[in-house]
């Protein structure tokens, strides 16, 4: 059984949806727990990312290790692959300054 790894962010950001998008997102991370092969598999930049598809919302997660799942980012789709390369660029500045 997986478990579900959620940043402090996107859980403030759950919070403060709607009761409608609030129950399918929840619905959503259901479903990819359950297949954390669901969604479309992110590619070049984003590679080894997915990206699930709720109308015109995405959920951008990834399996971290063998028994968790990581959101990386949670928006409507105009802005979520930008937004989640910035999330990746600044992981990757963290762990070169450790």
């Amino acid at each position: 059984m997986y478990k579900l790894v959620v940043p402090a962010d996107i859980r403030d950001l759950i919070k403060t949806m709607h009761p409608s998008l609030k129950k399918r997102v929840k619905s959503s991370l259901k479903m990819i727990l359950s297949d954390p092969d669901s969604g479309k598999a992110l590619m070049d930049e984003l590679g080894g990312l997915r990206s699930f598809r709720l109308s015109s919302f995405r959920i951008i997660h990834r399996i971290k290790d063998p028994e968790q799942i990581e959101l990386v980012a949670m928006g409507p789709r105009e802005r979520i692959y930008e937004e989640t390369f910035r999330i990746i660029q600044k992981e990757g500045e963290v762990g070169v300054e450790k």
